[in-house]
């Protein structure tokens, strides 16, 4: 009862806090229009505040008004609100003198009033981060961060010397107190780290003139979007950009976050062997995968040949032999991934496989299950595994690859469906014989079709067939040959369970593990993709229709093109998740035989090595890799809208 009590005060007094703020910052923003020096004087005031409350909280400033350890509430709350309130008034002032002054006096008055804060928070620095200048640092970062000022304004095309002089302001700050030997230095040099760029900064500020009455109207009509939007983007300040800020910062720190090491976590993510590891890439070739992608590919090449001689077109979209093209180089890329090994493989692994199954599978599922019988039974349950959390969807998984001792009954679904079907084809019982008869029929139908197809030279049903008759031929050979790997015969010739270690076996234990999630986002593919179709204008199929084209033209040439951006919504959505992938790997591996992947090891070098340095590297690679993608469909919504 106590916690819910303390639950609803937290709540009363967090709403009342976010009122109150509301109603300030309206009365504040009102005096834009009644009073301009007013209006400065309050904004200025707000600014230095929050500075001063940086600061202080980061025990940067001498200990003015510091509580102890037997200090009370009211004296803690007295000892951190000391220097921002002077930092308040100190900011205060500024801007009201500035709204008092027009022309080139504005600029000498920021110029003036900015050295002499600069120079009063030189003194107010507490000795152990004073610091001792670096001058060849102090002026390179200050050369070079101007230059991008001024570059950034010249390509905006406006004037470069202000952005130069914020540059330069902020070149000083990095240069003079992030390059420097903090407590090691004199006041002098603190006067230089300080009165440089306040006085930039200031003068930048005098460079500013007094709006008009027009201008204050045009400020107060923007700034009420801004009030409506601000408590929403403090909070993605708070808990985003400033916690991206500091884990760049600490990418550049040592695993104790002490010593500036620059980019040598970076290098070593990419150098390290379990990040990347290139030295297994003759496995590629002795991959099934590799041979598979190949006989798929060279279908597929065969076929395009064929189709061009009868229709002038050999590889176009909905031609024959884009699908084994497709498969062929899914299974080479595969190949690929398996044989090349680290952290950074198992990724893109992950991106290319999760991200083009599941698009596939929900666009397939999309489109057959459109306007059938049982089409919302179909999706409900389809869609069914997006309502599981990735923990329990991993959790249910790893149950079912669970491997027991092959003495024992199987527990796990596909090791008992797996060691079941070796005994099937390990056996000389009716059971064996039905299978192999059906199987035997299957082949024989398809080789018919096949055959039926070449001599009537329907050319674009040939690459199915011929894929299915390969894959059902091997595994027909396999079941009536040595039988397939789900037992295993003794020295001493008895028939045992093999089960399959889905898991533990590297480097395919990462496939069952995309399963999962393929598993989960195939319903959200097929959610949204089956929306879009259902949003192509009939008018267009009805015209197809009556000229003639069959179902399969009317998707490749209507629905699918029009679908599109749709999907490459899809797409993009899908390559940021798994590009973040981190439950699965967690629950099911931890990381262990070879299944590590970008965010697993973020998390384990961050708190279980205590490599913070590291960790936070790898936060960085991850969110630079995920940031191309989530422009992409910013600029794709923008265009759209």
């Amino acid at each position: 009862m106590d916690k819910i009590i303390s639950t609803l005060i937290r709540v009363v007094i967090a709403v009342g806090v976010s009122a109150g703020l509301w109603v300030l910052a309206n009365v504040w923003f009102d005096q834009v229009r009644r009073s301009w020096s007013r209006f400065a004087a309050i904004s200025h005031a707000v600014v230095g505040f929050v500075f001063g409350l940086v600061l202080h909280g980061n025990r940067l400033l001498v200990g003015f008004g510091q509580g102890g350890e037997d200090a009370s509430g009211w004296r803690d709350a007295a000892a951190l609100l000391a220097w921002p309130l002077i930092f308040a008034v100190a900011f205060s002032v500024f801007g009201f003198v500035l709204a008092r002054v027009e022309g080139s006096a504005r600029l000498l008055a920021g110029l003036g009033l900015g050295a002499a804060a600069g120079a009063a928070l030189a003194f107010l620095f507490d000795e152990s981060v004073r610091p001792g200048l670096d001058w060849v640092a102090l002026i390179a970062w200050t050369v070079a961060v101007g230059a991008i000022g001024a570059g950034i304004a010249v390509a905006r095309k406006q004037q470069p010397i202000p952005s130069a002089m914020v540059g330069a302001a902020i070149g000083v700050i990095l240069g003079g107190f992030g390059m420097a030997d903090l407590g090691a230095g004199s006041i002098g040099e603190t006067l230089v780290a300080t009165v440089v760029p306040a006085a930039l900064l200031g003068a930048r500020r005098g460079m500013v003139a007094v709006p008009d009455l027009q201008g204050r109207a045009r400020l107060d009509g923007r700034s009420r979007a801004f009030i409506f939007l601000g408590p929403a983007l403090a909070f993605i300040f708070v808990t985003l950009v400033i916690p991206t800020i500091r884990t760049v910062y600490l990418s550049f720190l040592d695993n104790d976050s002490e010593n500036w090491v620059g980019f040598d976590n970076y290098v070593d993510t990419f150098t390290a062997r379990e990040s990347l590891d290139l030295s297994g890439w003759e496995a590629i070739f002795s991959s099934r995968a590799l041979y598979v992608g190949l006989f798929a590919l060279a279908i597929g090449i065969i076929t395009a040949v064929l189709h061009r001689r009868s229709t002038g077109q050999g590889v176009e979209i909905g031609g024959p032999s884009m699908v084994p093209l497709g498969i062929g180089v899914t299974f080479l890329v595969m190949a690929g991934l398996s044989g090349l090994r680290g952290t950074i493989m198992n990724n893109l692994w992950w991106v290319f496989t999760v991200t083009a199954v599941s698009t596939t599978l929900g666009l397939a599922v999309a489109v057959l299950a459109d306007g059938a019988k049982f089409e919302k039974i179909a999706k409900s349950v389809i869609f069914m595994p997006m309502a599981i959390s990735l923990v329990g969807a991993s959790i249910i998984w790893r149950f079912m690859y669970i491997a027991r001792d092959a003495s024992g009954e199987q527990t796990g679904v596909i090791n008992s469906l797996w060691v079941g079907l070796g005994k099937l084809s390990t056996g000389d019982g009716v059971g064996f014989f039905v299978v192999a008869v059906l199987l035997g029929a299957l082949l024989l139908w398809l080789l018919a079709l096949l055959a039926r197809s070449l001599t009537q030279r329907a050319y674009t049903k040939v690459p199915m067939l011929l894929i299915s008759v390969a894959g059902i031929g091997w595994f027909w050979l396999t079941f009536v040959g040595p039988g397939i790997g789900g037992v295993e015969t003794t020295s001493a010739g008895e028939i045992v369970a093999k089960p399959a270690f889905f898991v533990q076996e590297s480097p395919w234990n990462n496939l069952w593990l995309m399963v999962i999630l393929i598993w989960i986002q195939t319903g959200f593919a097929m959610v949204i993709l089956s929306a879009a179709i259902k949003a192509v204008p009939t008018e267009y199929i009805e015209a197809a229709r009556v000229d003639g084209a069959t179902t399969s033209e009317i998707f490749w040439r209507i629905t699918l093109p029009t679908i599109a951006p749709t999907i490459g919504v899809v797409v993009t959505t899908l390559i940021v998740l798994v590009m973040k992938v981190f439950d699965i790997v967690k629950v099911v591996t931890n990381g262990q035989f070879g299944t590590q992947v970008l965010a697993n090891d973020m998390f384990a070098q961050a708190f279980q090595f205590s490599a913070r340095g590291r960790g936070a590297a790898l936060a960085v690679i991850l969110f630079l890799s995920v940031l191309p993608v989530m422009y992409m469909n910013i600029r794709r919504m923008q265009r759209e809208a």
